[in-house]
């Protein structure tokens, strides 16, 4: 059992969400299994160029209307248009190097007929769909996590993203000043939702504890490393897969962070500090402690 600690923070977990292939849309889940790269099947696969870089949304919006879903043994893409991919969730493929920012990792490529399909669906040529090797390790910058050992799959660096569904509430604020519409948390690709909980509370935790079901003992332990500086993903509707700046201006204009000189910021990095092969259900309890460093103004 975890030893006991004096909480600041108490809520729940609101939502989970995960991401098999990088920057296609999400699957939200009542739970997941926790490893030590992140939620089970999260950016466990991913788009990448002739060249083996990845490619996302800031090229391709229409990434954003890709829809998975994990069925028994397989994963299925769905777009408009298209009948959809099958691809088995074990599927074997010739090994290759592939890059995503700046590591460069063991994947296993997912053949013509994925490639072919995927080249439909984003109206580009010369993009292929990989797996990440099961056999492979890549790890988090150590200068984030304190020198923690961390480590995820495709993700941009970290292996869960945390954020607080209350967080919303002052940006939409804004966009109605705007008159712009409102926004859901689709546009910030969170893998675990707080409830019960302020806008932005996720800036000052250094460790959040998940309650065991049986509500004595912690399930599971996240260290929150790195605030999420945010590209112009958050443009792109999710469900039209169209980009407006509107999001980012509001952005700019109260969520400035000084821990990353001045970036724009919406959610936590986080690293499974303990906890990995445990399962993570909406309505958990969490609780965790404050810790103030300059993070930005909610």
């Amino acid at each position: 059992m975890t030893p006991h600690f004096e909480a600041d923070i108490h809520g729940h977990i609101a939502a989970l969400m995960i991401y098999p292939v990088k920057s296609l849309a999400g699957i939200a889940v009542e739970h997941a299994r926790l490893l030590d790269t992140g939620l089970e099947w999260d950016r466990h696969w991913m788009v990448v160029d002739a060249e083996g870089l990845f490619v996302s949304q800031r090229e391709y919006p229409r990434m954003a209307l890709v829809q998975p879903r994990l069925l028994a043994q397989v994963l299925e893409l769905q777009c408009p248009g298209l009948s959809p991919l099958e691809v088995a969730l074990d599927a074997q493929g010739p090994q290759t190097r592939v890059q995503v920012w700046d590591d460069i990792v063991d994947a296993l490529d997912m053949g013509d007929a994925a490639a072919l399909w995927l080249q439909q669906a984003l109206g580009c040529q010369g993009v292929r769909l990989v797996r990440f090797a099961p056999e492979g390790r890549r790890a988090c910058s150590p200068r984030w996590t304190g020198g923690a050992q961390g480590y995820t799959q495709f993700a941009d660096g970290y292996p869960v993203l945390v954020t607080t569904d209350a967080s919303m509430v002052p940006l939409n604020s804004r966009l109605a000043a705007a008159s712009l519409p409102p926004v859901d948390m689709r546009r910030f690709r969170p893998n675990v939702v707080l409830g019960g909980m302020e806008a932005h509370d996720e800036d000052h935790m250094a460790v959040l504890q998940v309650t065991a079901e049986e509500g004595r003992a912690t399930s599971a332990q996240l260290a929150l490393v790195k605030p999420c500086a945010r590209c112009p993903i958050p443009h792109i509707d999710p469900d039209t897969a169209e980009s407006h700046p509107g999001v980012g201006d509001a952005l700019q204009s109260y969520r400035r962070d000084a821990r990353l000189n001045g970036a724009i910021t919406f959610g936590m990095n986080a690293i499974v500090q303990a906890g990995a092969g445990q399962v993570l259900r909406v309505g958990q309890a969490v609780a965790a402690s404050y810790q103030f460093d300059g993070a930005a103004a909610p």
